[in-house]
């Protein structure tokens, strides 16, 4: 194995150590597999992380710009990079991190596609209807209303356990991303669909199941085999339901957790307090929702002010 794919290795771990999401580290490796895939010409090994200069990192981003990669995905894989040799910088593998001189591409910035309210009542009061023949409406029911209700991304949903769960005081535990907990308060809506579900989840074993679960923490939602939820499976769960439901498969897990900021900015809560809500480490990555209620208030303006 070559130095660099040790170096490659190594810093898997590393970030696996340091509590990065399965999400994160699925990306970074598959990031920096292309990266060494494309400095390992046939029949030879790749240089030493030491030989890899500005020159080769611009020659690699150029490769990248030829195959008509977005400049979004050029950035996430030049922070994948940046990452490797800053870590190999730290064990003193390279004498500098030469990755961070090469600039970064400039994103476009595009505002994200949030939801009416209309939009998302629409889709979460028709799941669980009865409209659809589906093996576990209550449980469906019980995860967009979480999803819209908390604001949770979907890997936090899927690693809700029971134990999470206070249902006295509505509350919920949360584990985010870098495995940081805080606490979300559970509404009205969703606490009494977590209510339904629980019911015919019964204690310990899949809807409709009779067969244990394994000793361990106890997973709140559970699939047809009585094993946790996946995030793939969520995904799958809310694009069947946008599809039929809005007749928009684009719609995901991420789409209701943007309506729920959103809408919660459109109706007066402090930014301070939806930053808390949705767990995000910066008050920048909350102020993208800033952004979306102005457009939507200019857009109000220009269709009923005389003057616009």
């Amino acid at each position: 194995m070559s130095e660099l794919a040790v170096g490659i290795d190594r810093y898997a771990g590393e970030l696996e150590r340091r509590g990065a999401s399965a999400h994160t580290l699925r990306a970074y490796q598959a990031d920096l597999a292309q990266f060494l895939e494309y400095l390992s010409p046939p029949g030879a090994e790749p240089p030493a992380p030491p030989e890899i200069d500005v020159l080769i990192f611009r020659e690699w981003l150029v490769d990248l710009y030829e195959k008509g990669l977005s400049a979004l995905t050029i950035r996430r894989k030049l922070a994948a990079v940046r990452g490797l040799f800053g870590y190999l910088h730290r064990e003193g593998l390279v004498k500098t991190n030469l990755a961070r001189v090469v600039l970064t591409p400039k994103a476009p910035k595009r505002l994200p596609d949030v939801m009416t309210a209309e939009q998302a009542n629409a889709l979460v009061d028709g799941v669980g209807s009865g409209k659809f023949e589906r093996p576990f409406p209550a449980r469906d029911r019980a995860i967009f209303e979480l999803l819209y209700g908390c604001g949770l991304r979907v890997s936090e949903l899927a690693g809700i356990n029971l134990e999470d769960i206070d249902r006295a005081e509505r509350w919920l535990r949360v584990r985010g991303k870098g495995r940081k907990e805080r606490q979300v308060p559970l509404p009205g809506k969703a606490a009494e669909a977590l209510e339904r579900y629980l019911e015919d989840r019964g204690q310990g074993t899949a809807p409709g199941d009779s067969r244990p679960l394994a000793p361990g923490p106890r997973p709140l939602f559970l699939n047809h085999r009585g094993g946790r939820l996946t995030d793939r499976g969520i995904r799958g769960i809310v694009k069947f339901y946008a599809t039929y439901l809005l007749a928009d498969p684009s719609i995901h897990p991420h789409s209701l957790r943007h309506a729920y900021a959103t809408h919660l900015l459109a109706d007066g809560a402090d930014l301070r307090a939806i930053q808390e809500l949705l767990g995000h480490a910066r008050l920048s990555t909350t102020q993208k929702y800033t952004q979306v209620s102005l457009t939507d208030l200019m857009a109000v303006y220009d269709k009923a002010h005389p003057k616009a």
